[in-house]
């Protein structure tokens, strides 16, 4: 797999991404429980979209001197364009998530350290698994035509799946984990674990952990495949894919409260795997020139987003 990571650059990409959650952890960690203020969540989703804005400037001076303009140009605009597709397919975890909590009625309070371990986690899994994809697609090319048609199937099927008749698609976890492992039946603040009668139990909240970790898993098979439509450059794929991720807890917060207002977003979504999904079927006969794929993407999702603002429910 040919890639342009380069040590400076991977030493780059992690030193800017430890230094931010650092700040993050340890600046926000003291205040202990709280809500988190609808300011508050837009000052770190500004930082986040910030970073990964001047990561992308920073690679494209780097690979301006080292490899001329047009490598530069072509990776830097790879990773915009996936780092916009991965954000705006996290989009519909993040309803996922905030369903999760309802369902589970988990104090706001509380939520951010979930969300916080909860991406720690996602980004140690999305490493195995665009690392091992990248392996799959580089050994049996004929894979990202099975990708294809797996975004394209998974599109069209969002059409006609009415959010009322949504489950969580975690109940069967849920009740596997209740019959097999000792929770207490209230929260105990924001521990996932307590001890009662020396006896290590788990509380609800270590639960709702576990099924945010799974709907992460399960929204990966969406979204790792579509950034292999623009790129198949482990650097390019991993740190726009990461960058979407960390972003995704302080998004959450942003909107959580504006669910509602969102909600022709759906569609806007199901037309961006239908159209991933078509450009990697159409891959075998001629290539969609990244920039268009970049406007056509950030096309949609303003449509779909104006448009539900503009229309009542």
């Amino acid at each position: 797999m040919h890639s342009i990571g380069t040590v400076s650059l991977w030493a780059g990409f992690f030193t800017l991404v430890i230094a931010v959650l650092a700040m993050d952890i340890f600046l926000l960690g003291r205040k202990k429980a709280h809500r988190v203020t609808v300011r508050e969540a837009a000052c770190w989703t500004s930082v986040w979209i910030g970073c990964a804005l001047i990561f992308n400037l920073v690679m494209y001076w780097y690979l301006y001197q080292t490899h001329g303009s047009a490598i530069a140009h072509q990776k830097s605009l790879e990773f915009l364009t996936g780092y916009l597709i991965e954000e705006s397919l996290s989009f519909d975890n993040m309803f996922v998530i905030l369903m999760i909590f309802k369902y589970f009625c988990v104090p706001d309070q509380y939520q951010r350290r979930v969300l916080l371990y909860g991406v720690l986690g996602a980004v140690i899994l999305r490493f195995t698994m665009i690392f091992s994809g990248l392996w799959l697609v580089d050994q049996f090319h004929w894979l990202i035509y099975v990708f294809g048609a797996f975004l394209l199937f998974t599109g069209l099927k969002l059409f006609f799946v009415s959010e009322e008749n949504k489950e969580l698609g975690e109940t069967h976890l849920s009740g596997w984990l209740q019959r097999h492992v000792r929770f207490t039946e209230k929260f105990h603040a924001e521990k996932f674990f307590v001890r009662k009668n020396q006896l290590l139990y788990a509380t609800p909240l270590f639960l709702v952990l576990i099924l945010v970790e799974f709907s992460d898993f399960i929204f990966a098979f969406d979204s790792i495949p579509a950034i292999f439509a623009i790129t198949r450059d482990p650097f390019i794929v991993f740190t726009s894919n990461i960058f979407a991720i960390l972003g995704l807890r302080s998004i959450y917060f942003l909107l959580a409260n504006l669910a509602h207002h969102f909600h022709l977003l759906k569609y806007g979504i199901a037309l961006v795997l239908v159209f991933i999904g078509g450009k990697m079927l159409a891959g075998y006969w001629f290539e969609i020139p990244t920039v268009l794929t970049l406007c056509v993407v950030a096309a949609i999702l303003l449509t779909t987003i104006i448009l539900s603002l503009l229309r009542k429910r």
